[in-house]
C-alpha cells in the first residue's frame, strides 16, 4: 500500500507552531475543552479527550493547565462556550482550502479570516463549493523508527484501517474511515505504538500545482491563518513549488 504522503505539511506546520509555543498551547487547550464538553471530563471514557491530553503532555504543557482545561470544558469555573466551525475558501492560483476553527466569538473569527484572505488573494466560498473536493479521512502518523512496517501493517489492518502509506521518509501513514479512526488509534496506542500525530483530516482528491507569486502568497496566507488562535486546522489541495519560495 503506497501513495502520495500528506505528512510533509504536518512537519512544516510543526516548524511554524514550535516558534510560538503559546499559540500551540491555545490550540491544544481548546481541543481539550471541546473534547471534555462533548464527551465528558473522564479521559478513560472519552477517547478524544484522552488523546488530546496525550498530545498536550507531549508538547510539555504543564499538568495544571491540562487539569483546568478539562474542568472548564466539562462546565467548571471559567468555562467558555467554544463552538467549532468550518470555512471553505478559494485561495491564490485557484487552490481550495478548508479552515477549521474553535471560537467563543464567531463574528470575530470570520472577520479576522476575511482580513487575511483579502490581504493575500483569498475569498470565502459558499458552503459545499469546496468541500466536495476533499474526503474526510482518519490519518495517523507513526515514526518509522517506532515499529517495523510489517508489524504496523498487521496491527493496523486488524484494527480496521483502510490503508497504510509508506512513501514518506520519516513516517508511516495509516488511513481509516472517519467512523473507524478512534478504534484504530486506540488499538495502536494499546500496543504501545508511538503516534506522532492523529486527526480527522480533509484529504484532497487531487492536487493543484501552484508556482511563482501565487505560491508565495498562498504560503503566507496559510501561515497567517495557522497563527490565528481561533484556527485549529487548515487543509488545502495545493502542490506548492518549493523553488518559488526559495527564490522569494
Amino acid at each position: 500500500m503506497s501513495g502520495h504522503s500528506k505528512w510533509s505539511q504536518i512537519k512544516r506546520k510543526k516548524a511554524v507552531t514550535d516558534r510560538n509555543r503559546g499559540r500551540l498551547f491555545t490550540r491544544l487547550i481548546r481541543e481539550i475543552q471541546i473534547a471534555a464538553r462533548t464527551g465528558g471530563g473522564d479521559p478513560e471514557g472519552n477517547p478524544r479527550l484522552r488523546f488530546a491530553i496525550e498530545q498536550a503532555k507531549k508538547s510539555s504543557m504543564p499538568a495544571d493547565n491540562i487539569k483546568r482545561a478539562v474542568a472548564r470544558g466539562a462546565g467548571g469555573e471559567g468555562a467558555l462556550a467554544l463552538v467549532e466551525g468550518s470555512y471553505e475558501v478559494y485561495g491564490p492560483g485557484g487552490v481550495a482550502l478548508i479552515i477549521e476553527t474553535a471560537t467563543d466569538n464567531k463574528n470575530r473569527t470570520v472577520g479576522e479570516i476575511r482580513h487575511v484572505l483579502g490581504k493575500y488573494g483569498g475569498n470565502l466560498a459558499e458552503s459545499g463549493s469546496v468541500s466536495w473536493m476533499f474526503a474526510k479521512t482518519g490519518m495517523i502518523a507513526i515514526p518509522r523508527e517506532a515499529i517495523s512496517e510489517e508489524r504496523l501493517l498487521e496491527l493496523a489492518l486488524e484494527a480496521g484501517a483502510e490503508d497504510m502509506r509508506t512513501d514518506d521518509p520519516d513516517f508511516f501513514e495509516i488511513r481509516t474511515a472517519p467512523e473507524d479512526f478512534e478504534r484504530v488509534r486506540d488499538a495502536l496506542t494499546n500496543q504501545t505504538v508511538a503516534i506522532e500525530d492523529a486527526k480527522i483530516a480533509m484529504v484532497p482528491a487531487n492536487l493543484v500545482a501552484v508556482a511563482g507569486t501565487d505560491a508565495v502568497k498562498l504560503t503566507k496566507l496559510i501561515e497567517l491563518l495557522e497563527e490565528n488562535d481561533d484556527v485549529q486546522e487548515v487543509f488545502s489541495n495545493a502542490d506548492i513549488d518549493e523553488a518559488a519560495l526559495t527564490e522569494a
